[in-house]
């Protein structure tokens, strides 16, 4: 019972610190220099992993549903497959995820410190609203480069895939087949849904990891227990939210 009033606790707690950041949403341009660096540690600084990972995952795509597809006589397909799975799910799902790993993290262990450290504290005492200084910016650089990594991180995926499709003898298919399969079956439509899923996902972790930290209560040993919560309730979310996501834009 305990823990199912944690949760509600923290999800009333989330929302509360959204509606209390936007609402100063006025004064952003005052600061952009701060949403710039946010963005900067956020999305340049994750660009190496997303591009590794993503990679990879068109590639490991590529190579299972080549040899599946070429049992069929479909491996004309295989484009389609790749194109879309990246484009409306592991892309943004994937990017999400490493914002909650590596960024989400970085972020409450920040806030936690300065919570514990009594900084949270003096900003109030000095009339500065954390939500406007420390929040805000975050938020706002979340939503500016999550769908950007996607779209780089779709794309070097979907290479992924063509370099396996023409470089493993059992799968023979060209690159020109390749993308004419991913062109003529991937629209747009699928490419928006995926960037609408990376943008919800990216909020909300960024969202939790803000609320989590500011929460943190006690020690310096808190401060560990809170990245472990924000992360995890990030992957709980990420997850809960795609399905919903999907049966909506279904």
């Amino acid at each position: 019972m305990n823990r199912i009033n944690e949760v509600f606790e923290a999800f009333g707690s989330a929302l509360i610190l959204a509606w209390r950041a936007f609402r100063s949403l006025p004064s952003a341009p005052r600061i952009l220099r701060r949403v710039s660096e946010q963005g900067y540690l956020a999305g340049y600084t994750t660009l190496p992993i997303v591009a590794i990972l993503l990679f990879f995952i068109g590639a490991v795509l590529a190579l299972q549903a080549g040899n599946t597809l070429r049992d069929f006589g479909a491996k004309q397909l295989i484009g389609t497959l790749v194109g879309e799975s990246i484009a409306r799910e592991l892309g943004p799902v994937m990017v999400a995820i490493l914002l909650a790993g590596r960024v989400g993290s970085a972020v409450t262990a920040e806030l936690a410190s300065m919570r514990v450290s009594g900084e949270i504290d003096a900003l109030v005492t000095m009339n500065i609203p954390p939500e406007r200084m420390l929040v805000l910016p975050r938020l706002l650089a979340v939503l500016l480069i999550t769908p950007v990594l996607t779209i780089i991180g779709n794309i070097i995926g979907w290479f992924g895939g063509a370099i396996v499709c023409a470089g493993v003898s059992t799968i023979g298919v060209e690159p020109e087949m390749y993308f004419q399969a991913l062109k003529q079956y991937l629209t747009v439509q699928d490419i928006m849904d995926g960037l609408i899923k990376a943008e919800i996902f990216g909020f909300v972790v960024m969202l939790i990891a803000c609320s989590t930290g500011l929460r943190t209560r006690g020690g310096p040993r808190e401060i560990g227990f809170a990245v472990t919560k924000s992360v995890v309730f990030s992957l709980i979310a990420i997850l809960t939210l795609d399905y919903f996501i999907t049966k909506a834009l279904d």
